[in-house]
């Protein structure tokens, strides 16, 4: 089935197709059809949908159903996200699976309803406190909004550990066609660790997140962190374009990984070779991507510098990485990445 709808709808629809029985949330722009979609068609799907009295109410109703056992999703916009991370901080400590939307907007402060890319830091370096990491998943079309919806909630369930999806309002905001016949198959797991109820057991299951004892928290530190290590190991996802024999290649995600593709297919027809690494995992990073690469890197974002920082680092210094960024709201310009390609090869 072929659907012409936006990102937003396209990850609500691919939520309820997940089998999602609570979400949680709180309008603002731009993924307020997210929460209006699931307004009107959660309960269809013996789901419940809750519009909390503000974002912070929203991702502690999440932690308590997520340690109940079910599928839970919330979405919210850069600063509504904000005001989640302690909320985040707590779920990633309990191991709790859910899935949290971030469809990005401009910054900082309360910013521009405008897309962009500048939270990329908060999402992928543990915006709350403590030691923590989330799975963090990058779409660029309104089809992998859909697809990647599934795969979070298969990858929550799977590690035991929130997933967020990272978009930027222009993939919110845009309509195209999604097949809905190319998701991917929903995974189901055994929750023998919910607290909801003795169940047959001999004691309850607790949900906690406070150690007194350092040494018992540090052993909690270290058992996640395995954890982590093992998801780097495993998940790391990326997608190239036309990337052999490049002499530079572009380092883009979501809606600016299309800019920068228009940008290279026009510098082709002047004799430029330009390739396209675009992640499709900000957390974990595809460090992988960039370890035979010996082309100069031009990595392009909606911020001032963020995930060129990763780039630099999956480098270590072996090549040049330059920049190339908008902010406030202003969109990747394919001119002006054109002409920064241009001048790249003439170094």
């Amino acid at each position: 089935m072929r659907q012409l709808m936006k990102g937003n709808e396209a990850i609500a629809f691919a939520a309820i197709h997940s089998g999602i029985k609570c979400f949680f949330g709180y309008p603002i722009t731009p993924q307020t059809e997210i929460a209006a979609y699931m307004a009107e068609n959660l309960h269809k799907h013996g789901g419940v949908f809750l519009q909390a009295e503000s974002e912070v109410s929203a991702i502690n109703m999440v932690y308590g159903a997520a340690g109940a056992g079910f599928r839970v999703m919330t979405s919210s916009s850069s600063p509504g996200i904000s005001l989640k991370q302690e909320g985040i901080s707590y779920i990633a400590a309990a191991d709790l699976p859910c899935v949290i939307v971030n469809v990005m907007r401009a910054g900082p402060g309360l910013g521009g309803i405008q897309a962009a890319q500048s939270d990329y830091f908060q999402a992928t370096k543990g915006g709350g406190h403590g030691d923590y990491h989330l799975i963090v998943l990058a779409p660029s079309s309104a089809q992998e909004m859909a697809e990647m919806t599934v795969t979070a909630f298969n990858l929550a369930d799977k590690w035991r550990m929130p997933v967020m999806i990272l978009a930027d309002g222009v993939t919110g905001q845009m309509m195209e066609l999604v097949d809905m016949s190319k998701l991917p198959e929903v995974e189901t797991c055994e929750k023998p660790w919910a607290a909801n109820g003795r169940k047959g057991r001999a004691e309850h299951n607790i949900i906690n997140t406070l150690y007194l004892s350092p040494e018992e928290l540090e052993a909690v530190n270290r058992r996640q962190e395995e954890k982590y290590e093992q998801i780097k190991a495993e998940l790391q996802d990326w997608e190239e374009y036309n990337t052999e024999n490049a002499d530079i290649i572009i380092a883009a995600y979501g809606i600016t990984a299309r800019i920068a593709r228009a940008a290279a297919d026009r510098a082709a027809e002047e004799g430029i070779r330009v390739g396209i690494i675009r992640p499709r995992t900000l957390w974990p990073f595809p460090v992988r991507a960039f370890e035979n690469v010996t082309a100069k890197i031009l990595c392009a974002e909606l911020s001032r510098g963020q995930m060129v920082e990763d780039v630099r680092l999956a480098v270590n210094g072996r090549i040049q990485v330059d920049f190339y960024g908008r902010c406030g709201g202003m969109l990747a310009d394919e001119d002006e990445i054109l002409d920064k390609i241009r001048r790249l090869a003439g170094e």
